[in-house]
Protein backbone atom coordinates (compact mmCIF):
# COMPACT_ATOMS: atom_id res chain seq x y z
CA UNK A 1 0.00 0.00 0.00
CA UNK A 2 1.46 3.39 -0.91
CA UNK A 3 2.55 5.84 2.03
CA UNK A 4 1.81 9.31 2.39
CA UNK A 5 5.80 10.35 1.42
CA UNK A 6 5.62 7.81 -2.15
CA UNK A 7 2.33 9.66 -3.17
CA UNK A 8 3.82 13.16 -3.30
CA UNK A 9 7.06 11.72 -4.73
CA UNK A 10 4.73 10.03 -7.65
CA UNK A 11 2.87 13.54 -7.58
CA UNK A 12 6.62 15.76 -8.10
CA UNK A 13 7.65 13.53 -10.64
CA UNK A 14 4.96 14.61 -12.89
CA UNK A 15 4.54 18.28 -11.48
CA UNK A 16 1.07 17.60 -9.91
CA UNK A 17 -0.67 19.14 -7.44
CA UNK A 18 -2.30 16.93 -5.04
CA UNK A 19 -6.69 16.92 -4.38
CA UNK A 20 -6.78 15.72 -0.74
CA UNK A 21 -10.91 15.62 0.02
CA UNK A 22 -11.82 15.39 3.53
CA UNK A 23 -15.36 13.74 5.04
CA UNK A 24 -16.44 12.53 8.11
CA UNK A 25 -16.61 8.48 8.96
CA UNK A 26 -20.73 7.70 9.59
CA UNK A 27 -22.23 10.93 7.89
CA UNK A 28 -25.09 10.16 6.65
CA UNK A 29 -23.92 6.60 7.66
CA UNK A 30 -20.75 4.05 7.26
CA UNK A 31 -22.03 2.47 4.16
CA UNK A 32 -22.27 5.76 2.01
CA UNK A 33 -19.02 6.50 3.84
CA UNK A 34 -17.50 3.37 2.01
CA UNK A 35 -19.19 4.10 -1.14
CA UNK A 36 -17.89 8.09 -1.20
CA UNK A 37 -14.40 6.94 -0.50
CA UNK A 38 -14.46 4.94 -3.81
CA UNK A 39 -16.34 7.37 -5.42
CA UNK A 40 -13.41 9.88 -4.46
CA UNK A 41 -10.63 7.39 -5.57
CA UNK A 42 -12.62 6.71 -8.33
CA UNK A 43 -12.61 10.83 -9.34
CA UNK A 44 -9.05 10.69 -8.97
CA UNK A 45 -8.53 11.77 -5.23
CA UNK A 46 -4.53 11.87 -4.64
CA UNK A 47 -5.27 11.02 -0.93
CA UNK A 48 -8.29 10.94 1.31
CA UNK A 49 -8.49 12.51 5.07
CA UNK A 50 -11.30 10.37 6.51
CA UNK A 51 -12.33 12.36 10.02
CA UNK A 52 -13.14 10.08 13.29
CA UNK A 53 -16.36 11.49 14.85
CA UNK A 54 -15.61 13.14 18.15
CA UNK A 55 -17.44 14.70 20.92
CA UNK A 56 -15.43 18.26 21.39
CA UNK A 57 -13.89 18.76 17.80
CA UNK A 58 -12.56 21.92 18.65
CA UNK A 59 -11.13 22.80 15.29
CA UNK A 60 -13.94 21.86 13.18
CA UNK A 61 -16.23 24.47 11.61
CA UNK A 62 -19.90 23.47 11.92
CA UNK A 63 -20.67 21.84 8.99
CA UNK A 64 -18.24 19.05 10.01
CA UNK A 65 -19.23 19.41 13.29
CA UNK A 66 -22.44 18.73 12.99
CA UNK A 67 -21.85 15.50 10.76
CA UNK A 68 -19.45 14.37 13.56
CA UNK A 69 -22.52 14.54 16.07
CA UNK A 70 -24.78 12.94 13.61
CA UNK A 71 -22.30 10.32 13.33
CA UNK A 72 -21.72 10.02 17.03
CA UNK A 73 -25.82 10.03 17.18
CA UNK A 74 -25.96 7.25 15.21
CA UNK A 75 -23.46 5.01 17.44
CA UNK A 76 -20.53 5.31 15.27
CA UNK A 77 -17.00 4.78 16.97
CA UNK A 78 -13.01 4.46 16.21
CA UNK A 79 -13.96 0.66 15.89
CA UNK A 80 -16.06 1.33 13.62
CA UNK A 81 -14.18 3.74 11.56
CA UNK A 82 -11.40 1.17 11.36
CA UNK A 83 -13.42 -1.94 10.17
CA UNK A 84 -14.68 0.76 7.26
CA UNK A 85 -10.90 1.62 6.56
CA UNK A 86 -10.36 -2.16 6.43
CA UNK A 87 -12.82 -3.32 4.44
CA UNK A 88 -12.20 -0.34 1.53
CA UNK A 89 -8.73 0.44 1.67
CA UNK A 90 -7.64 -2.43 -0.34
CA UNK A 91 -9.60 -0.97 -3.08
CA UNK A 92 -8.39 2.42 -3.45
CA UNK A 93 -5.37 3.80 -5.10
CA UNK A 94 -5.39 6.97 -2.66
CA UNK A 95 -3.79 6.39 0.89
CA UNK A 96 -5.83 7.21 3.93
CA UNK A 97 -5.16 9.67 6.21
CA UNK A 98 -7.34 9.79 9.80
CA UNK A 99 -7.72 13.12 10.94
CA UNK A 100 -8.58 12.58 14.84
CA UNK A 101 -8.37 14.38 18.16
CA UNK A 102 -5.71 12.86 20.52
CA UNK A 103 -8.66 11.51 23.49
CA UNK A 104 -9.15 8.35 21.18
CA UNK A 105 -5.54 7.80 21.03
CA UNK A 106 -4.64 7.97 24.50
CA UNK A 107 -7.50 5.84 25.80
CA UNK A 108 -6.53 3.21 23.18
CA UNK A 109 -2.83 3.61 23.81
CA UNK A 110 -0.44 5.27 22.03
CA UNK A 111 1.34 2.07 20.13
CA UNK A 112 -1.81 -0.03 20.23
CA UNK A 113 -3.80 3.01 18.25
CA UNK A 114 -0.92 3.52 15.97
CA UNK A 115 -0.56 -0.55 15.31
CA UNK A 116 -4.09 -0.44 14.75
CA UNK A 117 -5.06 2.15 12.30
CA UNK A 118 -1.82 0.83 10.40
CA UNK A 119 -3.24 -2.43 10.48
CA UNK A 120 -6.35 -1.54 8.59
CA UNK A 121 -4.56 0.78 5.70
CA UNK A 122 -3.96 3.91 7.56
CA UNK A 123 -0.60 5.92 6.45
CA UNK A 124 -1.09 9.23 7.67
CA UNK A 125 -3.08 10.82 10.85
CA UNK A 126 -3.42 14.61 11.60
CA UNK A 127 -4.25 15.56 15.32
CA UNK A 128 -5.12 18.82 15.79
CA UNK A 129 -5.35 19.20 19.31
CA UNK A 130 -1.51 17.81 20.24
CA UNK A 131 0.77 20.69 20.38
CA UNK A 132 4.42 20.38 18.91
CA UNK A 133 6.12 20.18 22.29
CA UNK A 134 3.51 17.17 23.09
CA UNK A 135 4.57 15.52 20.00
CA UNK A 136 7.75 13.54 20.30
CA UNK A 137 6.25 10.45 21.22
CA UNK A 138 3.59 10.73 18.72
CA UNK A 139 6.30 11.10 16.19
CA UNK A 140 8.60 8.44 16.88
CA UNK A 141 6.31 5.34 17.34
CA UNK A 142 4.19 6.73 14.38
CA UNK A 143 7.49 6.21 12.49
CA UNK A 144 8.66 2.76 13.90
CA UNK A 145 5.12 1.68 12.42
CA UNK A 146 5.22 3.06 9.62
CA UNK A 147 2.23 6.06 10.26
CA UNK A 148 3.23 9.55 8.85
CA UNK A 149 2.29 12.23 11.20
CA UNK A 150 1.13 15.35 9.61
CA UNK A 151 1.83 18.50 11.44
CA UNK A 152 0.00 21.80 10.61
CA UNK A 153 1.04 25.34 10.32
CA UNK A 154 -1.33 28.42 11.03
CA UNK A 155 -1.43 32.01 9.86
CA UNK A 156 -0.48 33.29 13.16
CA UNK A 157 2.48 30.29 14.07
CA UNK A 158 5.94 32.21 14.99
CA UNK A 159 8.59 32.25 12.45
CA UNK A 160 10.80 29.83 14.90
CA UNK A 161 7.80 27.47 15.48
CA UNK A 162 7.20 27.31 11.83
CA UNK A 163 11.23 26.13 11.16
CA UNK A 164 10.28 23.52 13.79
CA UNK A 165 7.49 22.44 12.57
CA UNK A 166 8.63 21.56 8.94
CA UNK A 167 11.39 19.92 10.45
CA UNK A 168 9.37 16.90 12.28
CA UNK A 169 6.09 16.68 10.60
CA UNK A 170 6.27 13.80 8.29
CA UNK A 171 4.24 13.49 4.71
CA UNK A 172 3.86 16.45 4.37
CA UNK A 173 2.86 19.84 5.66
CA UNK A 174 -0.52 21.18 6.67
CA UNK A 175 -0.78 24.35 6.06
CA UNK A 176 -4.04 25.75 7.55
CA UNK A 177 -5.62 29.05 5.09
CA UNK A 178 -7.45 30.71 7.67
CA UNK A 179 -7.24 31.79 11.60
CA UNK A 180 -9.72 29.75 12.92
CA UNK A 181 -12.02 26.79 12.54
CA UNK A 182 -12.25 24.97 9.27
CA UNK A 183 -15.20 26.25 6.88
CA UNK A 184 -16.33 27.08 3.18
CA UNK A 185 -15.10 30.79 2.92
CA UNK A 186 -15.21 32.47 -0.31
CA UNK A 187 -11.59 33.91 -0.40
CA UNK A 188 -8.31 32.21 0.53
CA UNK A 189 -6.66 34.95 2.76
CA UNK A 190 -3.21 36.47 0.97
CA UNK A 191 -0.95 35.79 4.13
CA UNK A 192 -1.23 31.89 2.71
CA UNK A 193 0.70 33.00 -0.45
CA UNK A 194 3.46 34.56 1.76
CA UNK A 195 3.58 31.56 4.52
CA UNK A 196 3.71 29.23 1.24
CA UNK A 197 6.76 30.78 0.22
CA UNK A 198 8.35 31.05 3.27
CA UNK A 199 7.87 27.75 4.18
CA UNK A 200 9.63 26.71 0.26
CA UNK A 201 12.37 28.22 1.39
CA UNK A 202 12.88 26.09 4.51
CA UNK A 203 12.19 23.01 3.53
CA UNK A 204 11.89 20.64 1.18
CA UNK A 205 8.79 18.66 2.32
CA UNK A 206 5.45 19.20 0.32
CA UNK A 207 3.10 21.33 1.95
CA UNK A 208 -0.74 20.85 1.38
CA UNK A 209 -2.87 24.03 1.84
CA UNK A 210 -6.96 23.44 3.52
CA UNK A 211 -9.39 25.45 6.39
CA UNK A 212 -11.96 26.92 4.00
CA UNK A 213 -10.99 25.88 0.42
CA UNK A 214 -14.52 25.16 -0.86
CA UNK A 215 -14.44 26.09 -4.89
CA UNK A 216 -12.11 24.75 -8.03
CA UNK A 217 -11.25 28.82 -8.40
CA UNK A 218 -9.56 28.40 -4.79
CA UNK A 219 -8.02 25.30 -5.47
CA UNK A 220 -6.65 26.72 -9.01
CA UNK A 221 -4.94 29.77 -7.25
CA UNK A 222 -3.65 27.48 -4.07
CA UNK A 223 -1.61 25.43 -6.76
CA UNK A 224 -0.41 28.61 -8.55
CA UNK A 225 0.65 30.25 -5.75
CA UNK A 226 3.15 26.68 -4.98
CA UNK A 227 0.93 24.32 -2.88
CA UNK A 228 1.65 20.74 -3.54
CA UNK A 229 -1.51 19.51 -2.24
CA UNK A 230 -5.05 21.03 -1.95
CA UNK A 231 -7.58 20.09 0.90
CA UNK A 232 -11.42 20.56 0.91
CA UNK A 233 -13.27 19.61 3.77
CA UNK A 234 -16.50 21.16 4.70
CA UNK A 235 -17.48 21.98 1.18
CA UNK A 236 -17.31 17.97 0.63
CA UNK A 237 -18.99 16.96 3.84
CA UNK A 238 -21.93 19.45 3.17
CA UNK A 239 -22.54 17.53 -0.11
CA UNK A 240 -22.42 14.00 1.15
CA UNK A 241 -24.89 15.24 3.75
CA UNK A 242 -27.40 16.18 1.23
CA UNK A 243 -30.24 14.14 -0.68
CA UNK A 244 -28.15 13.89 -3.39
CA UNK A 245 -24.82 13.63 -1.65
CA UNK A 246 -22.91 10.85 -3.48
CA UNK A 247 -23.68 12.05 -6.79
CA UNK A 248 -22.71 15.68 -5.64
CA UNK A 249 -19.33 14.12 -4.58
CA UNK A 250 -18.33 12.85 -7.20
CA UNK A 251 -19.12 15.52 -9.76
CA UNK A 252 -17.32 18.30 -7.03
CA UNK A 253 -14.46 15.93 -7.21
CA UNK A 254 -13.93 16.29 -10.83
CA UNK A 255 -14.80 19.59 -10.82
CA UNK A 256 -11.70 20.11 -8.34
CA UNK A 257 -9.73 17.69 -10.03
CA UNK A 258 -9.71 19.51 -13.65
CA UNK A 259 -8.99 22.81 -11.77
CA UNK A 260 -5.60 21.28 -10.09
CA UNK A 261 -4.60 20.02 -13.73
Amino acid sequence: MTSVSERFQQLRDRNACALIPFITAGDPDLETTAEALRTLDRQGADLIELGVPYSDPLADGPVIQAAATRALQRGVQLEDVLNLVRQVSPELSAPIILFTYYNPILNRGLETFLKDIYAAGVRGIVVPDLPLEEMAGLLGVAEQVGVEVVLLVAPTTPAERIHAIAAQSQGFIYLVSVTGVTGMRTEIQSRVQALLSELKQITAKPVGVGFGVSEPEQARQLKQWGADAVIVGSAFVKRLADQAGLAEVDRFCQQLKSALQ
